[in-house]
């Protein structure tokens, strides 16, 4: 599959999504991004916005499976990966899988479990595979996880860790829908019979692979190679910030660049690709200071004070046609 098929079917799945969930389509293109970069997605918002239905239309209209894990504090790695269970008819152990094992994965309120079952999905999202009693197994590819977790309500959670907030590629939030959104919500509820809105599948696995390679194919220019790179440098170098954006943090960046061109349409990728998702794909993997902490200072502001100071590389398809 080409980019420009990649294209159309990503149109068809957007417009999908839109047809049941309410909300901006930038936010749906973000879900996809991360989904053809071969990454994970970390939502952060209130409760009530529809992160559930949107994760479960994702899965629907990409035609893929879809588990969701309600993470609590009672919850056990074995409850997120499986565990052996055994068969006292065979007087043997048979692995029983757990609900990690679908194309995409709903790890709802990820803070809410204490960092062991956390760390349960580590392997998951890194590898592919979970290791349970010493034995391997590998997760349905391709295998995407949509994690949750609300900003507002601290009580009886338990912080990420940074080494697994930096395994997600984009780090976004939905938001509240405009009054319009909001008043066509009640338009569709009005006008169907179930509680739960479905989504047609666009495509199958077979597909979303074949879409994920031709996120290979796309091109980038050295000097948009060189801007991504900068921003995660100057993280580093800013007062604000204790621990800046990591070698991994600046490769999920350029895979959800490629990602975002195929999206878009492009064989190529702009420099507003990377204005675009550098916030998403940087700001959570920045570790800041205390003193930035007391005077408010916040993770999304020390990145677009970044972009703003940085100086924008040339669109490389503009430079090409003065050329020509």
């Amino acid at each position: 599959m080409d980019i420009s098929e990649s294209h159309s079917v990503c149109d068809e799945v957007l417009a999908s999504i839109e047809g049941v969930v309410v909300g901006e389509r930038e936010f749906f293109e973000r879900l996809l991004v991360g989904a053809l970069a071969r990454g994970h997605v970390l939502l952060e918002d209130v409760p009530g916005t529809g992160k559930t239905l949107t994760a479960r239309s994702v899965a629907q209209a990409l035609g893929l499976s879809f588990n969701r894990i309600q993470f609590t504090p009672d919850l056990l790695p074995g409850d997120v990966t499986g565990v052996d269970v055994y068969r006292e008819d065979e007087r043997s152990f048979e692995f029983q899988r757990g609900p990690v094992f679908a194309n995409v994965v709903l790890a709802d309120e990820i803070n809410r479990a204490p960092p062991k079952t956390q760390a349960a999905l580590l392997e998951a999202m890194e590898e592919g595979q979970v290791s349970v009693d010493g034995d391997t197994y590998d997760l349905p590819e391709p295998f995407f996880v949509i994690a949750t977790q609300n900003p507002i309500e601290q009580e009886g959670t338990f912080r990420l860790p940074e080494a697994q907030i930096d395994r997600f590629t984009i780090k976004t939030t939905m938001g509240y829908p405009e009054r319009t959104g909001e008043l066509e919500l009640l338009d569709r509820r009005e006008e169907r019979d179930e509680q739960s809105p479905t989504v047609t599948p666009v495509t199958d696995r077979a597909t979303v692979a074949s879409m994920q390679d031709a996120v290979e194919t796309v091109t980038v220019h050295g000097s948009i190679k060189e801007y991504i790179v900068d921003i995660a440098r100057a993280t580093r170098q800013n007062d604000s910030v204790e621990t800046g954006v990591s070698p991994r943090g600046i490769q999920r960046l350029y895979e959800a660049v490629r990602a975002r061109a195929v999206v878009r349409g492009r064989e190529y990728a702009v420099p507003d690709d990377v204005k675009q998702l550098a916030r998403s794909a940087y700001a959570h993997r920045v570790v800041l200071t205390t003193d930035a902490k007391v005077r408010g200072v916040t993770k999304e502001s020390v990145v677009d004070g970044i972009l703003d100071r940085l100086e924008v590389p040339d669109d490389p398809a503009a430079t090409a046609g003065e050329a020509a």
